[in-house]
């Protein structure tokens, strides 16, 4: 788990309104940010999806934050970053997941999987990449099936 203590650091990262730089002295990273809607009532959608990313990577998660909001919002972000030969942290942003841009909520196994990508690349998931591997197939398969229709078409016509 990496630290960030620079205060401009941890401005950039998350600043709620209404707090001074002195306020944020330190950000954990790799943090998550869960944005939800509470007109929406997707809170308990955000908690959800919390507690299953911190059950699964435990401490090797800064932090997990839910961001309430308005507007139709449901935004996964992780914050993740790398401490450069000087000493210094450069963070990075990632929107793993946006309710608007991707159609509709995550299934926990793939928030976990794209959270794994980032923060831990080599690590295994278990019976969730053994599920996520079998969808893939199947995407596959269909792809494949869809193809050989499309060609058996065209060779009637």
């Amino acid at each position: 788990m990496t630290e960030v203590t620079s205060v401009d650091t941890a401005a950039k990262v998350s600043k709620p309104a209404g707090l001074g730089p002195t306020s944020l002295e330190r950000v954990h990273l790799p943090r998550i940010s869960i944005k939800f809607c509470t007109q929406c009532r997707w809170m308990l959608r955000a908690a959800y999806f919390a507690q299953e990313l911190l059950s699964t990577f435990g401490t090797d998660l800064g932090e997990v934050a839910l961001v309430p909001m308005t507007g139709g919002v449901f935004t996964v972000t992780i914050w993740h970053g790398d401490e450069s030969a000087d000493g210094e942290v450069n963070t990075q942003e990632i929107i793993l997941w946006d309710r608007k841009r991707d159609g509709g909520f995550p299934e926990v196994k793939a928030l976990k999987s794209l959270v794994r990508n980032v923060i831990a690349p080599d690590r295994d998931l278990g019976h969730t990449d053994r599920a996520l591997k079998q969808q893939a197939e199947k995407k596959e398969d269909k792809g494949e099936q869809s193809e050989e229709k499309k060609e058996k078409c065209e060779d009637c016509v």
